[in-house]
């Protein structure tokens, strides 16, 4: 099976089929898990099946994107109450090892049901185009990281963000679309000791118009995990999804976030 098959069938024998030896076949012995509540190996993934069945836990997949060895699953989790919301939207990592699925890392957060977009954390473009393109595209996102995130330099946000009124389209609940937007509320949030500050790059994976971004960092002085998404077109991003999460002090592995 290719990488993203392989994602696709864990999923399915997991949150679908609740089949263990489905999953057992697609899984490393060894599997590193980075999920704060999960035991990590592959037996702690299987320990779970039961347990979704029980509760009904189901997944939608969204969109999906291959970079080599790693596949990111941009997800929806229902009945998923345990993990500290009845809807949980999540991207979910994995890295291929010999022809299993051998390390898993992944960022939930809870929907708001109205966004200040009026878009939800899901919707928008799912197919992957611009497959020709897709190392242009990541030197675009990894430059606006780089020198926004990293950095702090709002300023440069127009040279990667898509800049005329309301043409950048956003999905994080709390902020409204267009670049202006999204430069005003980090500048508001950081003026009121709220702000996103990122110390960080754990990971970038890209296919075509889709770049996705690992970021470690904290919100509030709170240590914080950042996954974004982000679309690009014609050289400059147009699109935005991400799931925050808190990182907990105490975790089921020693494995750590990333």
């Amino acid at each position: 099976m290719t990488p993203q098959e392989l994602v696709v069938a864990l999923l399915t024998a997991v949150f679908v089929d609740y089949d263990v030896e489905a999953a057992r076949a697609v899984l490393a012995p060894d599997y590193i898990q980075h999920n704060p509540s999960i035991p990590t190996g592959a037996d702690g993934l299987l320990g779970l099946i039961p347990f979704a069945e029980q509760q009904g836990l189901a997944v939608t997949t969204h969109r999906i994107i291959t970079d080599g060895d790693l596949v990111v699953a941009h997800n929806t989790f229902e009945n998923a109450d345990a993990f500290g919301a009845p809807t949980l939207v999540s991207f979910d990592v994995f890295r291929v090892e010999d022809g299993l699925l051998a390390e898993h890392w992944d960022n939930l957060q809870a929907p708001l049901e109205t966004t200040a977009s009026g878009r939800s954390m899901v919707d928008g473009p799912t197919q992957v185009t611009d497959r020709d393109l897709t190392e242009v595209n990541r030197g675009v996102v990894q430059g606006f990281v780089d020198e926004v995130f990293l950095q702090g330099r709002l300023d440069r946000a127009s040279e990667y963000i898509i800049s005329e009124p309301g043409a950048y389209l956003q999905h994080n609940p709390l902020v409204p679309d267009g670049l202006d937007s999204l430069v005003s509320g980090l500048t508001q949030l950081a003026e009121a000791g709220q702000g996103f500050t990122f110390s960080q790059v754990h990971m970038i994976a890209a296919e075509g118009n889709f770049v996705f971004t690992m970021t470690e960092g904290a919100r509030g002085g709170t240590p914080t995990a950042f996954f974004d998404l982000w679309r690009v077109e014609n050289g400059l991003i147009v699109e935005h999804w991400d799931t925050i999460e808190t990182i907990p002090a105490d975790m089921a592995h020693d494995n750590g976030k990333f």
